[in-house]
């Protein structure tokens, strides 16, 4: 495999680096990485770890074909180096994965560059695409098991992909070089000057967190995908939007979306996120709110109002338990084509025993929010959250607002399952594991302008070079998403016979966005999370890495200080009588 061109690097400040590599990677076909090392949240306000990346491909038959383009922030690198490559005027088609501007923010200028290249792509891409590239452009509409024919041998067949993670998404597969180009699918966001992936221990973790913030949230739609991509032929490469292509480790880590995917899809209980795309800011919250409701193991299935098939609306609506809508715009074209959608999933309600979520757009016309809960009360339905009004740009905490509504609401949701799984166990082995008692801990954190705090007990020191210590925290805590591998945060030791008002304060059950810390004496550590002034002790701790335990994570964090505020004092014990559940 040759180095096609250097690296080139961008003259912005150190804080954000900026690089792109262009690489060979299969008979003529070239990627263009554009490497973004410094960013630190992605999307809907996840926090990054390792930066992200922008892949781009270049792949030349008779005829030339483009696939995605890259961010708009990398114009002038990326454009240098394609036209290192080749000549824009020699580009004959661009296919679009999906119109996300990390992805599609450049298709205008590289247009402007190739006017007499095709647009290639799904009927909703181009509608999309069309909004945004103002002007005109040739193009070509494509579904699954549409090929083009590029000569030389590489013909491209694509595959429809919607909802992953994007409504008008599609995969591309070059027959020739049994390499599948499949933009988010099978990302991660890691950036790196590796290519492949070799390292598959240094972004495990990274793929699995990108997996449960962008495709959890789809894993039915992830599951048709995957088996649309079973019936096109050996597949060598896995050509994707971010991070490191996958070749070394292709079936481990397609076949871990596969049971991930898999695992969330098999559950009956099924909630419905109806949003509009492209309007305001529909995309990114019902996304958040998704995933949210995904972290308790319920089933999410989102669906476009532009786009929607009226009988999967009635089919979905029949059988899903939560429905949570965003609000659609309230006049003009736009709103004709998502009118009859939301008539229908009003048609299909059944009533008592579902449940609803409403969230506004801020998209500048929305239909009002207070009559679309009140037509949701009158048909039955109980609100699982607070409707969630946006009145200004969305920013971090009006997403973990959306995200923790998701969340009561899943875990509103799943309550029956719950119960059966606590009564499931043996008996006999339920009270024997009822008898590992633990400590009383409150873990705080604070991230940018979050801060969360949760009653723990299972806490152990787990090592003592590094000092170390290990805490299991469940998928569906709110605090789960300030303790990713990097971020810092406090535990804080509970007293023996000095507890009980604190553990009665963080067992309570907080509104979305509420304030954990309302009422509690606090100081700030050296990391920036709260301590609490009533503890008996607090220690402030990084955390290191991260091991998947189905319903919890084990977070293992090494120690940076602490201090004893009582040394005469004891902690407090938790002893439970059952093993199945807090």
């Amino acid at each position: 495999m040759t180095l096609a061109a250097a690296t080139v690097e961008s003259a912005a400040v150190e804080q954000a680096r900026l690089t792109v590599r262009v690489e060979d990677i299969a008979p003529e076909t070239t990627t263009i990485r554009s490497l973004d090392w410094d960013r630190d949240r992605f999307d809907i306000e996840f926090g990054l770890q390792n930066g992200t990346t922008y892949n781009s491909y270049l792949i030349r038959g008779e005829k030339v074909a483009l696939v995605d383009t890259s961010h708009a922030k990398f114009r002038q690198l990326y454009l240098d180096a394609l036209r290192g490559e080749i000549d824009p005027a020699t580009i004959d088609y661009i296919v679009i994965s999906h119109t996300e501007p990390d992805h599609s923010g450049l298709v205008a200028d590289v247009l402007e560059l190739a006017p007499q290249a095709t647009i290639v792509a799904a009927k909703v891409a181009i509608q999309f695409l069309e909004g945004f590239v103002h002007r005109n452009f040739d193009r070509q509409v494509v579904k699954s098991g549409d090929t083009l024919d590029l000569g030389d041998g590489h013909v491209l067949e694509f595959v429809n992909a919607p909802n992953l993670h994007w409504p008008d998404s599609i995969f591309t597969y070059d027959r020739k070089t049994q390499t599948l180009y499949t933009c988010d699918a099978f990302g991660m966001h890691y950036c790196s000057d590796d290519t492949f992936d070799e390292k598959l221990g240094d972004f495990e973790a990274d793929y699995r967190f990108y997996y449960e913030c962008l495709m959890a949230p789809n894993a039915r739609s992830v599951v048709s995908a995957m088996k649309r991509m079973q019936k096109l032929g050996e597949i060598t490469t896995i050509a994707n939007g971010h991070g490191p292509l996958l070749r070394h480790n292709l079936n481990e880590l397609t076949g871990r979306y596969w049971n991930w995917s898999n695992e969330k899809a098999d559950s009956e209980t099924v909630a419905a996120v109806f949003y509009t795309s492209g309007y305001g800011y529909s995309d990114r919250i019902s996304q958040a709110i998704a995933h949210g409701i995904s972290k308790t193991g319920v089933v999410v299935e989102m669906v476009d109002l532009k786009v929607a098939d009226p009988h999967d609306v009635n089919e979905l609506v029949g059988r899903a338990t939560g429905i949570i809508l965003g609000t659609p715009p309230a006049s003009g074209e736009l709103a004709k084509e998502t009118l009859d959608a939301v008539g229908t999933m009003f048609a299909a309600i059944k009533g008592r025993k579902q449940t609803f979520g409403l969230f506004e757009c801020y998209g500048g016309d929305d239909e009002p929010i207070d009559p679309l809960a009140r037509k949701f009360r009158d048909l039955g339905l109980k609100p699982a959250f607070a409707p969630i009004r946006v009145k200004d740009e969305p920013d971090e905490q009006l997403y973990q607002v959306c995200d923790e509504a998701g969340t009561d609401l899943g875990q509103f949701l799943a309550r029956k399952d719950a119960l059966k799984k606590m009564k499931s166990l043996d008996s006999d082995l339920d009270k024997a594991l009822g008898r590992l008692s633990g400590g009383l801990y409150i873990i705080t954190a604070q991230k940018g302008d979050i801060t969360s705090g949760m009653l723990a007990s299972w806490v152990s020191q787990a090592s003592f070079k590094p000092l170390g210590l290990s805490i299991a925290v469940a998928k569906d805590r709110a605090i789960e998403s300030l303790m990713q591998v990097g971020d810092r945060f406090v535990l804080n030791v509970l007293e023996e016979g000095n507890y009980q008002h604190l553990m009665k304060h963080f067992l309570k059950r907080f509104p979305p966005g509420a304030d954990r810390f309302e009422g509690v004496d606090t100081r700030t550590a050296a990391n920036g999370s709260p301590v609490l002034a009533d503890a008996l002790a607090y220690v402030e701790c990084e955390v290191t890495s991260r091991m998947d335990c189905e319903d919890h994570w084990l977070v293992y964090s090494t120690v940076e200080e602490g201090k004893v505020s009582n040394e005469d004092a004891r902690t407090a014990i938790h002893h439970r009588k059952v093993g199945n559940h807090y």
